[in-house]
């Protein structure tokens, strides 16, 4: 499960990348989020390691868009 802000910027990179056929850079994502260049950047890997974005620490405004949509948990049998 994904937490706020990595829900955030998942849907900021995937309308982006609608709208302006290319992603988000860091600055962008900067300042549509409020916070800081290395908290976007550690939001970007943790979305790395969930692997919804693949992105580079290295070509931080290189990133590549695996999975627009937070994956459902999925039920055991009896749960709702």
């Amino acid at each position: 499960m994904l937490s706020d802000i990595e829900r955030k910027v998942l849907r900021i990179i995937a309308n982006f990348s609608v709208g302006r056929r290319r992603t988000p850079t860091v600055d962008e994502l900067c300042v549509k989020t409020g916070r800081s260049r290395s908290g976007v950047m550690e939001v970007l890997a943790a979305l790395t390691r969930e692997e919804y974005i693949e992105w580079d620490r290295s070509l931080p405004d290189d990133i590549k868009l695996l999975e627009a949509w937070e994956r459902r948990e999925t039920l055991r049998w009896g749960e709702r």
